[in-house]
């Protein structure tokens, strides 16, 4: 290369960095082998939760639910160094605490030492209800007690509270947003009387989305509740969040979208702009799809389409989004069943949300779940979901460049024992050159979690 081209490679590259441009960093080289990670929780465990916290430690929670015993929510921690601590931690314990694989537990690490932990408490049963109530739980040493507790919703409506999403808020503080249940109550709209039928018409549209009608909604609080009026009723579940400081003071209760879809999870990332939230929205013509929105600059932005799926049914299909950011990327995976045809898609974003590029197909088909995870690191997007199939369930990842444009790998990482809603949610991290995936499994009629790292070859 001669001096003259030298010198303006050289200017080029000051322009650049001037301008504050970075290069899109490469896709991963060379192809990833899925390896058995050995998991601390003992049989009857399920709901998983998978989260790095500032240290550098992986976090995994999950509640163990044996026959003639309380439920227990536990939690272990992980490093690729020294493997899981000793013993798992116990947060709670109670037959009240609710053993659900779909409105799961939460927990956080904040970067001032505590953990905290946020879980589904159930109200005493009354008939055709299925009332209860979130708590917020926090640790001030590494956890083991857990002294600090509260009530997340600050009302006593007759009504479900569940689906929460958790985040930083600088040092000593957290935000959470949740799905609330209290205006239905408030509107006489509770899931006894009619309730009935609509839980019958969830029940049939769960058999349509996932292809199967063993979903056990009656051993899953949040299954069969926070039900509208499929009739167009103005009442609806509204998406709520809030803050709690150190010492578990609440602010105010704000409502982001005073109709959204009334069982799908609700998933946050941490952008640079600040958070992310997704889920799934509701229309008054019972249009489903999923829609973001970020707190910047002190208030929440207004939610809008991820994409115009146009999905219009007229019961929750209890599916929401997975969200991965990193710095201002993101991706978001999702199930539709748009034009009538299952189909699981997943999006891209260069500007932490604010608009996403055309979804990718990931995997359509009747086979097809409604269950997702995504990871992002700089070289690669993953994406993990399940099939099933009438030989059983298999647990598929994938391998994407980071802005989607090249599927890099494809890698089916178990067959499951599982099926329907059994397998519940996969939970998928990803860093430091690789990836981490956990599942709740079947065997024998017991649940057991498992888990995988995902390494090079």
């Amino acid at each position: 290369m001669n001096p003259k081209t030298l010198a303006a490679l050289a200017l080029a590259t000051a322009a650049l960095s001037a301008c504050g441009h970075k290069a899109p960093p490469a896709p991963a080289s060379g192809d990833f082998k899925a390896q058995v990670w050995v998991l601390p929780a003992e049989a009857g465990s399920l709901a998983p939760d998978l989260v790095r916290a500032p240290d550098g430690r992986i976090l995994l929670s999950w509640i163990n639910r044996r026959e003639g015993r309380r439920n227990v929510l536990q939690f272990s921690s992980y490093t690729e160094q020294d493997g899981w601590q000793s013993q798992p931690r116990t947060i709670a314990i109670g037959n009240t605490l609710a053993a659900s694989g779909v409105s799961i537990p939460h927990l956080l690490a904040t970067s001032d030492g505590a953990l905290w932990a946020q879980w589904l408490q159930t109200r005493p049963v009354q008939s055709g209800t299925h009332d209860a109530d979130m708590t917020l739980a926090r640790s001030r040493d590494g956890g083991m007690t857990w002294a600090q507790m509260t009530r997340v919703n600050d009302d006593a409506a007759s009504a479900e509270h569940g689906f929460a999403a958790l985040w930083p808020e600088g040092a000593d503080r957290i935000g959470i947003a949740w799905l609330d249940g209290r205006d239905l109550s408030a509107g006489g709209q509770t899931t006894d009387g009619s309730g009935a039928g609509e839980h019958a018409e969830h029940a049939e549209h769960a058999e349509r989305a996932d292809g199967h009608a063993d979903h056990a909604m009656a051993d899953m609080p949040g299954m069969a509740g926070m039900h509208h009026d499929a009739q167009g009723d103005s009442k609806s579940t509204q998406l709520r969040v809030n803050g709690f400081d150190m010492d578990l003071r609440r602010g105010a209760d704000t409502v982001l979208d005073p109709h959204s879809c009334d069982c799908c999870q609700i998933a946050v990332a941490m952008t640079t702009r600040g958070p992310l939230l997704a889920y799934r929205a509701r229309s008054a013509e019972n249009v489903r799809d999923i829609a973001t929105l970020r707190f910047e600059n002190g208030k929440w932005t207004t939610p809008h389409r991820v994409h115009e799926d146009g999905w219009k049914i007229a019961a929750c299909p209890v599916a929401g989004p997975a969200l991965a950011a990193s710095g201002n990327t993101v991706v978001v995976a999702w199930y539709s069943e748009r034009d009538g045809k299952p189909l699981l898609q997943v999006a891209h974003s260069a500007d932490a949300g604010d608009t996403f590029a055309a979804p990718v197909d990931l995997d359509p088909g009747q086979t097809v779940l409604g269950r997702v995870g995504v990871a992002l690191d700089g070289q690669q997007a993953w994406v993990a979901w399940l099939r099933e199939t009438a030989q059983g369930q298999t647990l598929m990842l994938a391998r994407y460049a980071p802005d989607l444009s090249k599927r890099l790998q494809l890698i089916e990482v178990a067959r499951l024992g599982a099926r329907g809603m059994a397998s519940g949610y996969p939970k998928l991290l990803a860093g430091d050159g690789m990836a981490w995936l956990v599942w709740t499994d079947s065997e024998g009629g017991t649940a057991r979690l498992k888990g995988a790292r995902i390494v090079r070859q």
